[in-house]
């Protein structure tokens, strides 16, 4: 199994929703994989404005998966109305 870090940016109004999406990541990786962490960095000011929104709740979770859970993480964030934007990258060995 390979090394993940994945990084997510939550609407910071929506804590409901966020912590539905999170557990949903969690079951992702679990299912085929292991969560080595889960970081909740809290609210921060974004770099620039996103649809009119100054801030986002970030949140770093690092995994060992396969590149289908990758995919299937990718998939979930994009279509989930709560995550402004996200990356998944592979860590070095």
């Amino acid at each position: 199994m390979r090394k993940y870090e994945a990084m997510f940016i939550f609407l910071s109004s929506e804590e409901e929703k966020r912590v539905q999406v999170l557990e949903r990541f969690k079951g992702i990786i679990e299912a085929g994989g292991t969560v080595k962490s889960v970081d909740e960095w809290g609210t921060r000011k974004l770099a620039y404005l996103i649809d009119d929104i100054g801030e986002g709740y970030y949140v770093l979770i690092h995994f060992e998966g396969t590149p289908e859970i990758v995919k299937e993480l990718d998939r979930v964030a994009r279509i989930s109305d709560s995550i402004m934007r996200h990356m998944i990258i592979r860590e070095d060995e």
